[in-house]
């Protein structure tokens, strides 16, 4: 409130001063300052300043703003919760340890990978290079690498990659419903479809490889996993070579980190990772969107059950409040 008391009178100044005669002038009115009390007024009228020892007559003293440097543990503890927590919700930086995944991906590049469409409930699509954590032992023999203490911590908050996790990055070929087949060198079929992947297959690779591991194959993707292959179809250790593991080479849904949205490092390279067109074609959803209803059918077939049930029902209350 002492703004509002700046220069404001002490709530006397229009009554006669007592002992001089109405009418009379105060010579020190016009020279005097007032100072909120009458309290120091002399015998001779005219008013004194006086200091004021209560909490409220002082003026508030500015605060003393902090030091740099008793700011900067605090600036810094904020910056790592946020990238703590961007980390865990937003996105995260891996790195490409391979060449499984040329020319799309070269090894040593960073990629940004989406980990918030996930948390609302939106699962791989087609076409879509995703990094999962490793199903079942798919990196069994693989080096591993040996981060120091530095590189661990910044690992753990986001800043860097983490060189512990245990993940794979792949193309998903096929979700939930689909059929998967490769028959000689190719193509590759979804649904009976045939896929157009030139742009993306490693140049002189073919989609289908020729071998007796599992370069030959026809698979149903069960709901709930997604088939994955490299983009360099001969140098990839994917679904396809990983059929006797306990998910038949599926990747279940739940290991899924997220999208690799962005090539982020090195710059030269820095690029979006968008779907191929070829998995927008027509009629490759028809199987997938028929297992879907099926999925479905129960509970409308229930739904339409129970309307006429319940239509009776507000009928009968109805009828027994009318009477």
């Amino acid at each position: 409130m002492g703004d509002v008391a700046v220069g404001a009178r002490s709530g006397h100044d229009g009554e006669e001063h007592r002992g001089r005669p109405v009418g009379e002038a105060d010579p020190a009115t016009d020279s005097a300052v007032t100072s909120g009390s009458d309290s120091g007024a002399t015998e001779d009228g005219t008013a004194t300043e006086v200091q004021g020892d209560g909490p409220g007559d002082a003026a508030p003293r500015a605060k003393k703003p902090r030091s740099f440097w008793k700011e900067l543990p605090i600036l810094v503890v904020i910056a790592l919760v946020l990238a703590l927590l961007i980390k865990t919700f937003l996105v995260q930086a891996f790195s490409i340890p391979s060449d499984s995944m040329q020319n799309t991906l070269q090894q040593g590049d960073r990629v940004l990978v989406d980990k918030l469409t996930p948390w609302f409930g939106s699962e791989p699509e087609r076409g879509e290079v995703v990094v999962f954590h490793d199903p079942d032992n798919w990196l069994a023999g693989e080096p591993t690498a040996d981060p120091n203490a530095v590189q661990t911590f910044l690992s753990w908050i986001g800043l860097m990659p983490s060189a512990e996790e245990k993940d794979l990055i792949k193309r998903v070929i096929g979700v939930g419903g689909d059929t998967i087949s490769c028959e000689g060198t190719g193509p590759l079929k979804v649904n009976g479809h045939a896929l157009d992947e030139s742009s993306y297959v490693y140049a002189g690779n073919t989609p289908c490889s020729q071998d007796d591991q599992g370069g030959q194959f026809t698979v149903k993707v069960p709901k709930g996993y997604i088939w994955v292959m490299g983009d360099h179809r001969q140098n990839s250790r994917d679904s396809r070579y990983n059929q006797s593991d306990k998910h038949h080479g599926m990747v279940p849904v739940d290991d899924v980190v997220g999208r690799a949205i962005v090539k982020a490092w090195p710059i030269n390279r820095w690029g979006t990772l968008p779907k191929p067109d070829t998995f927008d074609q027509s009629g490759i959803n028809d199987k997938a969107s028929a297992s879907a209803v099926l999925s479905v059918a129960p509970q409308g077939i229930a739904l339409v059950g129970v309307l006429p049930v319940a239509l009776w029902r507000r009928r009968k209350i109805a009828a027994e409040r009318t009477r």
